[in-house]
């Protein structure tokens, strides 16, 4: 299938030849699901904690009397049911990654190509160049090119203009190749590729 090239300025730059491989697949929600789950469990900090019976300060006296007073026996001010206790099986610093085989992240990946190329959400651009580092200057293109949430992927090496200019654009991300992930191209509505981009994707995924 073929896909026109254009510039940030809205002009034809040509054609290029996309692969079947990676922008004709058959979508599959749960390989995608996976793959973002995967890669949501790996992005938490799972730094939520609260304090065993062995952490909680005070004192191992014995509250009060076992008989008499008409109260429950108690035998310590630390136990999970006093005022101020501890808290039985919560949560412990812990990180919340597991793996995940590779071909099943590199078939997400090609899915969710997959899946704005079926969407007509793909666009490809001859190249990220800017002259100018201001918002300003790059928005009305973006307008333009009709982009409203646009995940830009760009070769290896970004233009720092380029990046610059789109940081403080609302709903506008930048990645280099190498940062392409399933969770950011699906969170954006279109996905905007460079020439660079799209032959170090297909040598990346081959």
């Amino acid at each position: 299938m073929k896909i026109t090239i254009k510039t940030l300025d809205n002009k034809s730059a040509g054609e290029v030849e996309l692969n079947e491989a990676l922008f004709g697949l058959t979508v599959r929600k749960d390989i995608l699901q996976r793959v973002v789950e995967w890669q949501r469990a790996k992005a938490r900090s799972g730094t939520h904690k609260t304090k065993g019976i062995s952490e909680i300060s005070g004192t191992t006296k014995k509250p009060f009397k076992q008989k008499g007073t008409g109260r429950a026996r108690q035998g310590s001010l630390r136990s999970a049911q006093m005022r101020g206790g501890a808290t039985i099986f919560g949560p412990v610093v812990r990180s919340h990654a597991y793996s995940l085989p590779k071909k099943i992240r590199q078939l997400g990946l090609k899915l969710a190509l997959s899946a704005k190329q079926a969407q007509g959400q793909l666009i490809v651009i001859d190249t990220f160049a800017s002259t100018s580092a201001k918002s300003k200057d790059l928005s009305p293109k973006l307008e333009a090119l009709g982009l409203v949430k646009p995940l830009f992927i760009g070769g290896a090496e970004l233009d720092n203009n380029f990046v610059l200019a789109a940081r403080n654009l609302k709903n506008v991300d930048v990645l280099p190749t190498q940062g392409a992930n399933v969770y950011d191209i699906l969170k954006h509505k279109e996905l905007v590729l460079s020439k660079d981009a799209l032959a170090q994707l297909e040598e990346r995924l081959k």
